[in-house]
């Protein structure tokens, strides 16, 4: 198959690059604009390979992605650009509408333009997965779960960001027969993540010895989703999934943000000991607007119709995850001099 896959530099997409290309016989070319949160050396194990390629361009470019869309002939595109950060969007949010919104929008525009110019055989087997969140459906009580059906309540202008781009997809799809599906995913973590995302965040600071802020009283719930258990998934759905359809992918991994904080400690402490408890370092900060309490998806659908799994749960994930920041200090050292890093900016996941 030809990949085409957006904001493959970054910490998804480098996940999602790194396991096509794998795959000798796919082709795979990589379209990101490297923003802030694209790192290129998240590649480095693929870069050579004779099966990828990168294109540096903007998604809100329609003439660009004409030129890419004309040149790489995709078979599949897995789109992944996006702006995902939380409290970015709380003090930004323009550039979250320019690239959640315009950007996909060009994207799909771009990819009918080339589907519908393109001989039967090839729009036979088009696809256009739309990757998305599971904070699109709002906030969750002490129970029940996110499935494909649950009606969007998006809370901050990130969630609003990517509710009204997955609209825009499933439209595309109604109106003009585009072969779009969409997957809402709960939050991953893993190797190659932004250092001012939760889980790194938390890492580095402990490593360094510094403060672990914590938002509000630390009791908002995630559901965690290993990278790699991802990627895998989004191929899966490439390949097997139904045009029209929604999968939500999750990791059926409940923890708090404290749980999750005190994880990272007890791993540190294991792996690195530092003379005292990491536990002591954890600050509880105000909490930020629209904080959503609680998200967990049913990911029954992806389980039972394309027999996909997680293979890592919250334990063995986010100890190999502890692990491989430990272990490449090269990738991540030139990272925390980012501004943002140091005032600690936080997100619950991807």
């Amino acid at each position: 198959m030809r990949y085409l896959v957006t904001g493959g530099a970054g910490f998804i997409g480098s996940a999602v690059c790194r396991l096509l290309v794998a795959e000798r016989h796919h082709t795979v070319v990589n379209v990101d604009k490297l923003t802030y949160a694209a790192n290129i050396g998240s590649l480095a194990k693929v870069a050579d390979r004779a099966n990828y390629s990168f294109v540096k361009a903007d998604i809100c470019d329609r003439a660009a992605m004409d030129v890419v869309f004309a040149e790489a002939q995709p078979d599949i595109v897995i789109h992944l650009a996006a702006e995902s950060h939380v409290d970015r969007s709380i003090t930004g949010s323009g550039v979250f509408i320019d690239t959640n919104v315009v950007g996909t929008m060009t994207m799909l525009e771009a990819a009918r333009a080339y589907f519908e110019a393109a001989p039967a055989s090839t729009r036979d087997a088009f696809r256009f997965v739309h990757v998305s969140t599971d904070e699109v459906y709002g906030s969750l009580g002490a129970t029940g779960f996110f499935t494909e059906k649950t009606p969007y309540d998006p809370s901050s202008p990130y969630s609003a960001s990517k509710a009204a781009s997955d609209h825009l997809a499933i439209a595309w799809h109604r109106t003009y027969g585009l072969p779009v599906i969409i997957s809402n995913c709960s939050n991953n973590y893993g190797p190659c993540q932004l250092p001012e995302k939760l889980i790194p965040l938390m890492i580095l600071n402990g490593i360094e010895g510094v403060a672990l802020p914590v938002y509000g009283d630390g009791a908002n719930v995630r559901d965690w989703l290993f990278v790699d258990d991802h990627a895998s998934a989004l191929k899966l759905i490439a390949e097997t999934g139904v045009p029209g359809e929604k999968y939500n992918v999750g990791g059926r991994n409940e923890r708090t943000n404290l749980q999750v904080v005190e994880t990272i400690c007890d791993l540190l402490d294991k792996h690195k000991p530092a003379g005292t408890s990491r536990r002591d370092l954890i600050q509880f900060v105000k909490d930020r607007p629209g904080h959503d309490r609680r998200y967990a998806i049913d990911a029954t659908k992806i389980e039972t119709e394309l027999g996909w799994r997680a293979m890592e749960d919250f334990e063995s994930g986010i100890e190999k995850t502890v692990l491989w920041y430990l272990e490449h200090p090269a990738w991540w050292e030139p990272l925390r001099h980012h501004a943002a890093s140091r005032k600690g900016l936080l997100k619950d996941g991807d």
